[in-house]
């Protein structure tokens, strides 16, 4: 992505427990679903999926 897109993502929040989210995050763009099992795994996903896609366009 060029430096200031940004990535569009729908997260649905399935189960809360022990103060955290667990859930699905769907990667709009592309239209890819990734569970995940707490919010720092929420960050590192989306974080992922971005620089993924920077990293591929340099």
């Amino acid at each position: 992505m060029a430096e200031n897109q940004k990535g569009t993502f729908i997260v649905k929040i399935n189960h809360t427990d022990n103060a955290s989210w667990q859930g699905q995050v769907t990667w709009a763009d592309k239209n890819i679903t990734k569970n995940f099992r707490s919010t720092l795994e929420l960050i590192k996903l989306m974080d992922g999926a971005i620089t993924s896609e920077e990293t591929k366009n340099s």
